[in-house]
């Protein structure tokens, strides 16, 4: 199939600015060029980053960029936004869209278009376009609330989602649905193989401390405030300590000008050195990261849809402290995970969990090689496999 991806408008394909959507596309596109499967023209915003990446190198994978960040773009984004004052999106994405479009109209031959985590784009492209629209669902953003969410659904040809949650949103939108299909996420495992090349020595980390390792955006709806307050409930367990990875917008390492981070260190005092804040580390370094740790918490307070730090914990052989959240428990359960109940008496809970694992060696030890064993059926693999083998099946059985 000749195909073309419209990504979020935000971040860059290649990754090079991190972002976990953008990773899984990165996953497939590699997919794609190792197994020369289809033609893909991916639309990318512009960043310096990505015009000496290899993958641009590709015969079967093609980058068509646009431009948002000169001045020119800015001015031309500025007077788009006066022109279209109600767009379904910001109007720097609708912008970006436009560009797209453009380029799309042009050539007009392309058999399926992707429309990653952007369902709205949908209504556009219906009418620019002969090619079957597949909406690749990361976040429910499609559902019985989405603003012109049937239109939506009736505009695509079939919704991949990343989760049986997901999938289960977009059903509120559609109860007779037939179109919508779960391809869960992937990571790269072969990461998690090589020699590390950080110790807890050089972090200054003792090799005796029991580390707790959280890794993601820094961002309320990540239970990261709960789980120092949690941290403070343990302050006579001197020996726990806790590792927080990761920043307030992805490759933003600083995060000096952020009140909320400014706020979790100020939560942090009192505590010492038993957390530490990393800032944001390049995904290429989480698994040393990581495998430093003797357990991954990621104590998610709102639906996430199936984030790839449990993943990346499992891949690590970790044992988990989560929350029984969106699409969470499709991937951790009894046998890898002490999963925590949230809304409810949740920092005693995580609280809990924590000094549990702590005491509980061969329970932790028999938590881990699980999470390493079921790890293994989400290679960034076997998710491209999965991918476009249900991106084919939506394209081949959609109505004309």
């Amino acid at each position: 199939m000749k195909i073309a991806i419209l990504t979020s408008g935000i971040l860059p394909i290649p990754s090079v600015q991190g972002g976990a959507v953008e990773k899984l596309i990165d996953h497939y596109l590699e997919y794609n060029h190792q197994h020369r499967l289809h033609d893909i023209t991916v639309f990318s915003v512009l960043h310096p980053g990505v015009l000496a990446h290899p993958a641009l190198l590709s015969d079967v994978n093609h980058y068509q960029y646009i431009d948002m960040g000169s001045f020119p773009a800015k001015i031309r984004k500025r007077l788009y936004a006066l022109a279209h004052p109600h767009g379904y999106y910001h109007y720097s994405i609708g912008y970006y869209l436009r560009q797209a479009i453009r380029i799309i109209e042009k050539s007009n031959d392309y058999d399926c278009i992707i429309l990653e985590n952007r369902p709205g784009y949908a209504l556009p492209l219906r009418h620019a376009t002969r090619a079957k629209l597949v909406c690749h669902l990361h976040n429910d953003f499609l559902n019985a609330a989405t603003v012109h969410g049937h239109a939506i659904y009736e505009a695509t040809a079939g919704i991949l989602t990343v989760s049986d949650y997901i999938r289960s949103r977009v059903q509120t939108c559609c109860p007779q649905d037939t179109k919508t299909v779960t391809v869960h996420n992937g990571i790269d495992l072969g990461s998690f193989a090589r020699q590390p090349a950080i110790t807890r020595q050089s972090l200054g980390l003792a090799a005796d401390d029991f580390i707790l390792v959280f890794s993601g955006r820094l961002i309320p709806e990540k239970g990261i405030v709960e789980l120092i307050e949690a941290m403070h409930m343990l302050k006579d367990e001197t020996s726990v300590s806790l590792l927080v990875m990761g920043s307030s917008f992805y490759d933003n390492a600083s995060n000096q000008d952020d009140p909320f981070i400014a706020e979790l260190r100020s939560k942090a005092e009192g505590l010492g050195d038993r957390i530490r804040f990393t800032g944001y580390v390049r995904h290429e370094l989480m698994p040393d990261y990581l495998r430093l740790a003797d357990v991954a918490v990621v104590p998610s307070t709102w639906d996430d849809p199936f984030p790839t730090t449990v993943l990346e914990g499992m891949a690590a052989g970790l044992p988990l402290i989560t929350t029984n959240r969106g699409g969470i428990p499709e991937m951790a359960t009894s046998r890898n995970a002490v999963v925590v109940a949230y809304p409810g008496d949740f920092v005693n809970g995580l609280a809990r969990a924590i000094s549990y694992l702590h005491h509980n060696a061969r329970e932790r030890a028999a938590m881990g090689e699980a999470s390493l064993q079921l790890s293994r059926q989400y290679s960034k693999e076997a998710y491209a496999k999965n991918f476009f083998d249900a991106l084919t099946r939506c394209v081949e059985t959609a109505t004309p």
